[in-house]
């Protein structure tokens, strides 16, 4: 029988100045505002970060040629608060359609802002590879900067 061992989720959060709406509306419709370019598995160069708005729907890029390669899916969509998505990059940045890693971000009123709350969980089930997936995604170029890269965008009105 194999054992699996959960790895502590990675666990970030960011305070914007922008109400729960515009937040989610940035963090989601606006991705492509703030997702930085080198972070794609795309073979072409970079033109858009797509999350389809609904439960189901996908979460993928666009390169300039029109191809796509995925990211993964949206287990949970329940704006402005809440936002939940299956991360299907294993830990060697390939797309896998049987991986179910999820990143759930939630976004709570707080003062005249929104404290953006983000959890990256079961990375254990990326096998072998795990933590040093786990410690990509809680790097500096991981989380932290993709959240940091977000607040900008927000505050500069993207």
């Amino acid at each position: 029988m194999t054992q699996m061992i959960a790895i502590a989720p990675v666990r970030k959060s960011v305070l914007v100045n922008a109400p729960p709406a515009r937040a989610f509306d940035v963090f989601t419709a606006k991705m492509s505002a703030w997702w930085p370019p080198t972070h794609t598995i795309l073979k072409s160069p970079f033109k858009e970060a797509v999350v389809e708005p609904r439960a189901g729907g996908r979460w993928y890029h666009l390169g300039e040629d029109g191809s796509t390669c995925e990211t993964g899916l949206v287990r949970v969509w329940e704006p402005p608060h809440r936002l939940v998505l299956v991360w299907q990059l294993n830990a060697e940045w390939q797309y896998d359609k049987d991986l179910d890693t999820e990143v759930e971000l939630n976004f709570t009123p707080e003062g005249e802002g929104t404290l953006v709350q983000l959890e990256h969980r079961y990375i254990e089930r990326m096998g072998k590879s795990a933590e040093t997936a786990r410690a990509a995604v809680d790097s500096p170029g991981g989380w932290s900067g993709l959240l940091e890269a977000f607040r900008n965008a927000v505050e500069k009105g993207a």
